[in-house]
């Protein structure tokens, strides 16, 4: 394949430096790869703003969804039950896997482009005192829209209930003050804003929350709880880990550092965001989610006439040097543009370019 600026939510457009280091094989059972774990698992909490006596980052071999799922069947008991807040398909598919889990629970779903009211929720935990735990997804990439975790968290709280959030797509890139929130679980991937690659997540846990954890898995592989007592040792892993992927996201973090950190990070990517919603808007691409909802992550844009076609667009797109999202997740006609990873406002302007000579639109 050619090299293309990948304007997705992940897998991302990474640095040559990170793809780097990737160049050299590595032990697992080494002391400096250990050490490389170690130090990770370190740095995570720190951007979560998190103390490491009361929480631990556990990281975990697979894809968001696995980390997520590994989640939910390590940390919810028998006896539990789980209020699923969801306005889009990450949000349902956490009910899937609490369908095969075998997890008690119940849903409150808003429309794809609404957000949901904290005093909507606390209306739920009212009616159902057995609720134990409230889960959610923070940036929803099905439409690109940004959950209002704060007000939703400050409720569960109010009514001793645990957190468990979905942040796969805005840690590293939207700010977020775990201890704060005092979140029990805050799941992301190694492929999103710190813009490493593919091949594992992590979960910054609560540490009283997760020592409570014991046996209660379904899965040998996907014990988050066996994870964590093994990782913890040294910086080891219980099984094989994805050596070249935990190197270059070591790397990924340096440069998230060097960049400013999460507000520099989230600057970039809302004033890319700002930018090209606005030249969309001017081309008769309207965004799907209304501005105040929107995330800097990704946004849905609607076809500007009923005979657009999109894979002609793409394709042509494609052509100029970038890939956008062709993934279409909402019952109207949209498709999706991420601006995160190593995409700067030289490249939306570019990208601006091809759209207008692909529209016949005039500079």
């Amino acid at each position: 394949m050619n090299q293309y600026k990948l304007l997705t939510p992940g897998p991302l457009t990474t640095t040559d430096t990170v793809r780097s280091v990737m160049n050299e094989d590595r032990c697992t059972w080494d002391d400096e790869y250990k050490q490389i774990t170690n130090q990770i698992r370190k740095q995570l909490l720190q951007i979560a703003g998190v103390d490491e006596n009361t929480y631990t980052a556990v990281l975990m071999q697979g894809s968001g969804s696995f980390v997520v799922e590994s989640v939910l069947t390590t940390t919810i008991q028998a006896s539990d039950k789980v209020l699923f807040i969801t306005n889009g398909a990450y949000g349902e598919r956490m009910i899937q896997m609490a369908n095969a889990i075998g997890i008690q629970h119940t849903q409150y779903e808003t429309p794809y482009t609404e957000v949901v009211k904290a005093s909507d929720i606390e209306l739920v935990l009212q009616k159902d005192p057995t609720i134990t735990h409230v889960a959610m997804v923070h940036c929803e990439t099905t439409t690109g829209i940004l959950n209002p975790i704060e007000d939703v968290i400050v409720v569960a709280k109010q009514y001793k209930k645990q957190v468990i959030i979905d942040a796969m797509s805005s840690f590293g890139g939207v700010p977020i003050n775990v201890a704060d929130l005092q979140i029990d679980y805050l799941i992301s991937s190694a492929n999103k804003c710190i813009q490493g690659v593919p091949g594992f997540g992590f979960v910054i846990a609560n540490i009283e929350r997760l020592s409570a954890c014991r046996g209660v898995a379904r899965s040998v592989s996907l014990d988050l709880y066996d994870q964590w007592q093994v990782m913890k040792v040294e910086g080891k892993w219980r099984f094989t880990s994805p050596t070249h992927v935990v190197a270059a996201f070591s790397q990924a973090l340096a440069e998230l550092e060097e960049e400013g950190g999460v507000t520099a990070r989230f600057k970039r990517y809302a004033t890319n965001n700002i930018y090209l919603r606005k030249e969309m808007q001017a081309m008769g691409f309207m965004p799907y989610i209304i501005e105040q909802y929107q995330s800097p992550i990704i946004t849905s844009y609607g076809y500007p006439s009923e005979d657009f076609d999109f894979t002609t667009f793409y394709e042509a797109i494609k052509q100029k040097g970038f890939v956008l999202y062709p993934g279409k997740l909402t019952d109207a006609n949209t498709f999706r543009v991420g601006n995160i990873g190593d995409i700067h406002r030289s490249d939306m302007k570019q990208l601006v370019v091809a759209i207008k000579e692909y529209m016949g639109v005039s500079e």
